[in-house]
Order: structure tokens, then sequence, then C-alpha cells
């Protein structure tokens, strides 16, 4: 029976990997069709790279530095190496039965590493969509090295490993702190230093609008992200064979799909009272605005319940993006306000719903937010320093996918 139970929690771990894995096409899809076209073959280099480098470098280093074997930085080789092994083909060295026993856990250390590191492309992802249009491809590059090998780690051990958040009471479910703030406040330290792309504002300071290439292509982003995103918090269960897992589980889901739809409804009515008419991209920011609002807490809540948590991300959403953009901070995917902005709502909204300390949480928000943004500024400044990584006025004109890939998307088109 509990070969069983061993079996059934580590295949649900790792297909619930398998979704969230498949939230890196959505993230490509939606940030190639809000982009211009000249972009779209860059932004799609852009993430099968960074995930690509998340993977590898998490194997690397970071599920060492998130999950040490021995206190906060202690016993990293000899705990890693024969647990997980490396690309070199180190095997796990333990029998089968033992797999998984150092973390306390009842599914494969595997599955767990797997479920983990697609984590980490998610919060990289985030980055990809802000600085879309003028960031050079291997500036980016460097920076996904250091974000998704040390600087993500690090912040999430705090939480996730049993650092000093795990300890003092900071509850983030599934991470709307830990993943999707990260995510947003590197995004905002690079963009910090990038700047708008070419054109954005005018001379005055006013903005101007720059509309993405394809509606469609983004709207199925989003269907794959709203997918995605019941492996994201149904998985971070970690267990679905026994009744009580089953039936969180079972919620977990229910009140992310109602947590999306909230978000949705709130976005589209708030755009037509303010606009006189519904603005799809709103509604699809709204929709990644609930998800990431419950993403803290899915499991705690009613479906009523949820339904408001979504729906107040997705205003907050609507009037962040106004906010930023008439701040001279250019996102074109809305990427920081609806996963930093909205992350920080989702885990004090567990303060209410899930009865969590303020304080931890609050303490939760703040230094994640400044660790992450004062690390990534610090990096992007480096880098910044040996090799430009914005465009040229020239490059953003002609567009990044001719002067950094040699392979425009739609090349018919001119």
């Amino acid at each position: 029976m509990e070969e069983i139970k061993f079996a059934l929690d580590t295949f649900y771990a790792v297909m619930a990997g398998a979704l969230v894995m498949w939230m890196a096409a959505g993230f490509t899809m939606l940030e190639a069709g809000l982009v211009q076209k000249k972009d779209v073959s860059e932004i799609v280099t852009k993430n099968l790279g960074l995930y690509s480098i998340a993977c590898i470098m998490y194997l690397v280093c970071g599920f060492m530095l998130m999950y040490p074997s021995g206190g906060a930085f202690g016993g990293l080789l000899e705990g890693y190496l024969p647990a997980i092994g490396t690309s070199l083909g180190l095997s796990t060295g333990l029998p089968n039965e033992e797999i998984g026993m150092p973390y306390g856990m009842d599914y494969s250390q595997q599955a767990d590493f797997f479920f983990q590191v697609v984590f980490v492309a998610t919060a990289m992802s985030i980055v990809s969509g802000a600085v879309a249009g003028r960031m050079k491809l291997v500036p980016f590059f460097l920076f996904a090295i250091i974000l998704t090998g040390f600087i993500y780690p690090i912040q999430g051990y705090w939480n996730w490993g049993g650092g000093f958040l795990n300890q003092m009471g900071y509850s983030d479910y599934a991470g709307s702190g830990t993943v999707h703030l990260c995510g947003a406040a590197a995004a905002l330290a690079v963009v910090t230093v990038l700047g708008p792309r070419k054109g954005k504002y005018g001379y005055d300071g006013s903005v101007n609008p720059m509309p993405g290439s394809n509606i469609p292509m983004a709207a199925l982003g989003v269907w794959i992200l709203w997918l995605g995103w019941f492996g994201f918090n149904g998985g971070s269960e970690l267990a679905v064979a026994s009744e009580g897992s089953a039936i969180a589980v079972s919620q977990v889901f229910l009140n992310t799909n109602m947590a999306a739809s909230g978000g949705v409804v709130a976005a589209l009515v708030l755009s037509l009272f303010m606009t006189g008419k519904m603005d799809v991209t709103m509604a699809m920011n709204g929709a990644i605005a609930g998800l990431v609002a419950i993403t803290a807490d899915p499991l705690s809540p009613s479906g009523g319940t949820a339904v408001l948590v979504g729906a107040i991300g997705g205003v907050i959403v609507y009037f962040s993006i106004l906010f930023l953009e008439k701040k001279g901070i250019d996102d074109p995917v809305g990427a920081i306000s609806a996963h930093g902005v909205v992350g920080i709502f989702g885990v004090m909204a567990v303060t209410v719903t899930g009865g969590a300390s303020f304080m931890a949480q609050l303490i939760g928000v703040v230094s994640i937010a400044l660790f992450t943004f004062i690390a990534s500024f610090i990096v992007v400044m480096v880098i910044n320093s040996i090799m430009p990584i914005r465009a040229t006025d020239e490059e953003q004109d002609i567009g990044l996918d001719v002067s950094e890939i040699g392979i425009e998307a739609y090349p018919e088109f001119k």
C-alpha cells in the first residue's frame, strides 16, 4: 500500500510539473502576441533559451542553494550529488524505498527537482515579457544565469527551504511572493536600467500606444497559462494519494479556476466603465492577475471567496498598468503589474483567507522584493558595464528579429 501511495504521489508531482513546464509555451505565446511583429522571433528565442538555462543552472547549483542538506549553505555537494546526480551520469545510489526520505517526502527526489525547476523558469519568464522589444539576447541570457542559479534559489530558501521566512510563519502556498513577486522585482530592476522602447514616450512625456502583433496568439498564451496554473497551484499540495489530499487538490483546482474567472470579469467591467470599451488585453491581464492573487493561498478560501480575490487582482492590475506606464516604466505585457503588484496583494490576502500573520507576510514581501531588486540591479549594471544590454535605436527600428536573430517571424508582412 505504501509503495502504491509513493508511486501515485510521484506520478502526480511529475505530471503537475509537466503542466507548469507547459506554461513556458503560454508565456511565449502571450509575449509574442503582445510585442510588435518585428520582435517576435527574438522573444521566442528568449523564452526557449531562458527555460533551458533555468533547468541547467538549477541542476548545477540552484537546487543545492534552495534545499541544502545541512544548514543554510553547508553540506551542499555531499547531500546533492548522490541524491540527484548530474549530467555526467551519476545515479542516486539509493534503494528505491529510500529515495525521498532525506526530505521526509512521500515521493521521489527526482520528481521534486523537476517540479521545482519549472517554477524557476516561470520567474525568469516574467522578466522576458517586461524587457521585450529592446533588450539584447546575450546580456539577457547572462542575467538569466544569475537569477535562476543564485538569486531565485536564495530567496526561495527563505520560504520553502526552511529559512527565516518559513520559521517566522510566512505563508505562500505556491509562490505569489517566492515566484511571481521575485520575477517581477527582477524585471523592474532590469527595466530601470534598460529604459523604455524607442518611440514609447513623446518628448512631452505623452504615452504612445505600441499595439501587439497578434491578439489571438496572446489569448492562446493566456489559456495555456490558465491550464498550466492547475499544475502550479494543484501540484503544490505535493500529494494526492489519500482522501484528504485528493479533496485538497480538488479545492485548489476549483479556487484557481474561479479566481482567474473573477479577474477577467473585473477587468472587463472596469475597462468598460473607464473607457466605454472592453479591452481584451486588460481581460488577459485580469486572468493572470486573478491566478497570481490566489496562488499564495488557493486552498483555504471557498469558491466564492476565490472569485473575490481574483476580482480584486483584476482591478489592481488594471490601475497598476496605467500607473506604471505613466511613470515611464515600459512593460509591454504588463508583467510587473500582474506578477509583482498583484503578487504583493496575493501574499497579504492570506492574512484574511488563511489567517497568516500580517507582520510575517509583510516581512516576506519586503524581503523578497528588496533582495531581488537590489541583487538584480547590481547584476544588470555589471553586465551593462561589460556589454550594452539595450538595443540601439537603429536596431529597434529594424526590429530585433533582424538585428539579433536573422529570421523574421512574419517575413511576408512588411
